[in-house]
């Protein structure tokens, strides 16, 4: 990857794994975040070597390639307000959960002597910030490039390099609408099934209880509301559509419960079973 120095805008849990990982890659790397305490701790640990709450100019225009680790509406924004500082033919990438939306409106404004090719790592912890910053969790992951038809061959070059230069293991590519069509049902329904069962029930006392399928099941209810509820709501009609689907295969085994139906009960836990060896063969 030619791109050598690389500036995190958003220093929390994936943008500090991000700076990590760069930085034993031997790049040079800077970060920029709203909590001093962040760009510190950061600097501390060597994860960083220089970092800016504000004042931070330099910064972008000393920059290769700009990696926002921002929310949807803040990514857009912030774009916006501070595209002028990139470096010409910088590469500008995001870790954005949703990608309708937020990549059309930034290349529908961004310089032309500069690329956003958007991507999505599909790794992530039930924790916040820096602090907790462990590139040790993109070994495991899948990492998604999402370019349009404004993206250049370079561009998507980059991704992939910066994909493999992470440590991901497995890289794929869909269109942003795929994209947000995939993750309505394997990122967003899975949080929201995890969300309705730890609300489904007010007993404090469950903890005593249960064994590992619940633990497993609602790890992911321990969810960042903000972030979260921008997510959904970013891409409500997928996530609408994929509960509803869950709804109807929940619903038949409902009824197969109903009709003592024991032959169609198993016929749902093969199915279920085959399918889950998909990702055992990962």
């Amino acid at each position: 990857m030619k791109q050598n120095n690389f500036c995190i805008v958003g220093l929390g849990l994936l943008g500090g794994s991000y700076a990590m990982a760069l930085t034993r890659a031997g790049k040079t790397v800077t970060a920029i975040d709203i909590r001093g305490e962040a760009i510190d701790y950061a600097k501390e640990k060597g994860i960083i070597t220089d970092g800016a709450v504000s004042n931070y100019e330099q910064l972008l225009q000393d920059a290769d390639a700009v990696i926002l680790g921002l929310y949807p509406s803040a990514l857009i924004s912030w774009v916006r307000d501070n595209q002028q500082y990139f470096k010409s033919g910088a590469m500008i990438t995001d870790v954005c959960g949703v990608k309708t939306g937020v990549v059309d409106e930034v290349q529908s404004f961004l310089r032309s002597d500069v690329e956003f090719i958007a991507s999505h790592p599909m790794a992530g912890r039930e924790v916040s910030g820096v602090e907790y910053a462990n590139c040790d969790i993109f070994k495991p992951a899948n990492f998604i490039i999402t370019p349009t038809e404004k993206n250049t061959a370079a561009g998507k070059e980059f991704a992939l390099q910066l994909a493999e230069t992470l440590g991901f293991a497995h890289i794929t590519t869909l269109s942003p609408a795929a994209h947000d069509k995939m993750i309505g049902y394997v990122s967003q329904l899975t949080h929201a099934i995890a969300v309705s069962l730890m609300n489904a029930s007010a007993n404090e006392h469950l903890a005593e209880y249960t064994g590992d399928s619940f633990r497993d099941l609602t790890r992911i209810a321990h969810i960042n509301e903000n972030l979260w509820s921008e997510l959904f709501l970013h891409n409500k009609k997928n996530l609408i559509a994929e509960i509803d689907q869950f709804e109807a295969s929940l619903n038949d085994l409902r009824q197969k419960l109903v009709d003592d139906d024991i032959e169609g009960l198993k016929k749902l836990f093969v199915t279920s079973t085959f399918r889950r060896h998909w990702f055992d063969k990962r």
